[in-house]
């Protein structure tokens, strides 16, 4: 995390650099310019903000600049002696309550949070499902299981990956009619519930050369609509060494922000119990590409869905291991 401290008096500057030297990719903004310059001039170059000053000025300066949860820097504010520290804006996503208490700890002052599942010791549900590599599709179906937590206490879980153990609040059913939120990454539940989407499917692929990337999109869509799977689940693609430098894959993962796995026909060959294709092996010297590679890059023997073949492309599509457990992030990145 990027942290810029701005202080308005000699003794908050001070402290300032004293924290500053405690952290990792931290700085000291110079005093001279008006706060509201200062923070317009930087606002876009930090993940966070440390104030130590007034939280009226902090306010007053930072209230034209925002945007949105979701895009906006952590802001904290402390008095210059570090006795409080306040968490006072994107406390959860931009990590500002992490950072109060991490400061805190340095200063010897107190964390105040004021974020409703924090001061009720339920999991952030935000920072739950972001630290489990869950994809949330609706972040207003998000926001309205957070207060439905705050609120209630407690949601129930209908999950088809291993649950190890949930953290407070979260409760497990078998039963996904009864479920606030379902784990799931197939396709077969109702738009209306809230969905997270495990990072568990890998797809596998071969391709003939120059294969545009149009045409992996639309087998893509094709094989999904058909298992049923979604496609906020699928973690990364999968291919032959060879296929290394084939433009329309890449394109295709770029597009969608996935990376690739490759493997050499060494490791390929090494799988047990595939159906060989001998095109494959003809072709580049593995007995096939979509579904071992798949498999190979999931760490699994778990096929979804066997290779199918169009005029260019094969592809197949793996079950990764996956569990979700009661962990939330640490202090790692700050």
């Amino acid at each position: 995390m990027r942290l810029a401290f701005i202080a308005i008096t000699k003794g908050g500057e001070n402290l300032a650099k004293k924290l500053v030297s405690q952290l990792d990719k931290a700085a000291v903004l110079p005093r001279g310019k008006k706060v509201a310059e200062t923070i317009a001039e930087n606002w876009h170059n930090f993940d966070g903000f440390v104030f130590i000053m007034a939280a009226g000025i902090v306010v007053r300066s930072i209230a034209p600049l925002l945007q949105h949860k979701h895009d906006d820097p952590c802001v904290v504010v402390m008095d210059e002696k570090g006795e409080h520290v306040i968490s006072l804006l994107s406390g959860h996503i931009g990590g500002g309550n992490q950072l109060a208490h991490h400061l805190s700890s340095l200063t010897g002052g107190k964390a105040v949070i004021t974020t409703g599942s924090d001061t009720l010791s339920l999991a952030p549900l935000d920072l739950w499902a972001k630290e489990q590599n869950l994809h949330v599709g609706s972040q207003e179906k998000l926001t309205s299981a957070s207060g439905t937590l705050v609120s209630r206490g407690y949601l129930r879980i209908y999950a088809d990956v291993t649950v190890k153990n949930l953290p407070n609040g979260l409760q497990r059913t078998e039963d996904w009619q009864d479920a606030d939120i379902i784990v799931s990454h197939r396709d077969i539940y109702p738009k209306e519930i809230t969905l997270f989407r495990p990072r568990n499917l890998i797809v596998g692929t071969g391709c003939n050369r120059n294969t545009p990337e149009s045409e992996f999109e639309a087998c893509l869509c094709e094989l999904l609509k058909d298992n049923k799977l979604s496609r906020s689940s699928i973690r990364n693609l999968a291919s032959i060494d060879k296929k290394n430098d084939e433009v329309g894959l890449l394109q295709f993962a770029n597009t969608n922000r996935w990376h690739i796995d490759f493997f050499d026909k060494d490791s390929i060959n090494e799988l047990k119990n595939l159906e060989i294709s001998f095109a494959a092996l003809k072709a580049v010297g593995a007995i096939g590409v979509a579904e071992p590679t798949a498999l190979l890059s999931g760490g699994t023997n778990l096929l979804l869905s066997r290779k199918r073949k169009w005029k260019n492309i094969t592809m197949a599509i793996a079950e990764a291991p996956f569990s979700l457990s009661a962990q939330v992030p640490g202090q790692a990145n700050i």
